[in-house]
């Protein structure tokens, strides 16, 4: 997330003060370090660490200091209306990166070995905790039970715990409140009528020993009025959604505030052209789980935030529109 901001910073000439989360000071310390080894000269970039206590404190200055002309943030969409209306003061530039409620769409004549791949992708990376992770997986009627099957199989195949272990593919939750969030979805879920096919608990043998580790769940039956269809998830959590048409589930995929990923499956040419243009998402992947890649403008529609971050797009972000018209030279 860093070197997304800062790369492009530096390359149009800013200084930046970077303030990581609370929960991950480390790599920005180290990226400091590397700066400073490197030859940038002190004062160029800075690193501001601090506790969550200070937090807003220190977010409120950073926003109403007129020596900081930009500023930009990744995280929830609530803190960054927070920033936005703390930046009001003075008119500071956003760049806005928040969160995601990405529709995953499985149409019938999709290749289901390569939508599968393309979900677990998108779904388990850093066990769900990215803001383009799938979120609201939604199957078309005629291949639900086949392709819920195999999300199942494939799950009981993916090895979860120590991340030190070279063989997992699924690691913890970062806190507590993370595994909180996970666990009041799926109580929801169950609550209402939904089944689990597979998972569906935290893990108790790894929590014992202070961890956050839930495990990967497969939920069939979700509908509209249950938490994972409204709130991002943020964890290894696969909710199946079932639909009939194509215009039903763009208005199931657009059924959202956010607007950052969309992803869909299908051989067709026309529909995946679209798909593609009536989802209300800044980032669509037709196939493909992985989407981001340094190339292209990350960033997304709505409540998901505003700007973009990557490619000469992201350069623009860090600079200023000039107008010079001049007249009367000899």
């Amino acid at each position: 997330m860093i070197t997304r901001k800062m790369g492009p910073a530096l390359a149009a000439g800013c200084t930046v003060v970077i303030k990581p989360s609370e929960e991950t000071p480390l790599s920005a310390l180290a990226i400091c370090a590397i700066a400073h080894e490197a030859g940038i000269p002190p004062g160029v970039v800075n690193c501001l660490t601090v506790g969550r206590n200070e937090t807003v404190d220190v977010g409120r200055a950073l926003c109403h200091s007129k020596l900081i002309r930009k500023l930009s943030f990744t995280g929830s969409t609530n803190v960054g209306k927070w920033l936005m209306a703390e930046s009001a003061t003075n008119v500071k530039r956003l760049s806005l990166e928040l969160g995601g409620n990405a529709p995953f769409i499985v149409f019938d004549d999709a290749d289901l070995d390569v939508a599968l791949a393309a979900l677990i992708n998108s779904k388990f990376r850093n066990a769900g905790q990215t803001c383009i992770a799938s979120n609201r997986i939604l199957v078309q009627e005629k291949v639900y039970d086949k392709f819920s099957k195999m999300v199942v199989d494939k799950v009981k195949s993916m090895k979860y715990g120590n991340g030190f272990d070279k063989d997992t593919i699924i690691g913890p939750l970062i806190n507590k409140a993370g595994l909180n969030k996970v666990t009041e979805q799926i109580n929801d879920c169950k609550k209402k009528g939904a089944s689990i096919l597979i998972g569906g608990s935290p893990d108790k043998n790894l929590n014992d020993n202070g961890g956050f580790f839930y495990q990967p769940t497969v939920i069939t039956g979700v509908t509209k009025d249950m938490l994972p269809y409204k709130e991002e998830t943020f964890g290894p959590l696969v909710p199946m959604i079932m639909f009939k048409t194509e215009n039903e589930v763009i208005e199931i995929a657009n059924d959202s505030d956010l607007g950052l990923a969309g992803y869909a499956c299908t051989k067709d040419l026309g529909r995946a052209w679209r798909i593609s243009e009536a989802l209300e998402y800044g980032l669509i992947g037709i196939n493909e789980g992985g989407i981001s890649t340094t190339y292209a403008p990350f960033g997304g529609m709505k409540e998901s935030g505003i700007g973009r971050e990557g490619s000469n797009i992201g350069l623009d972000e860090y600079l200023e529109i000039k107008y010079v018209c001049m007249g009367g030279l000899n």
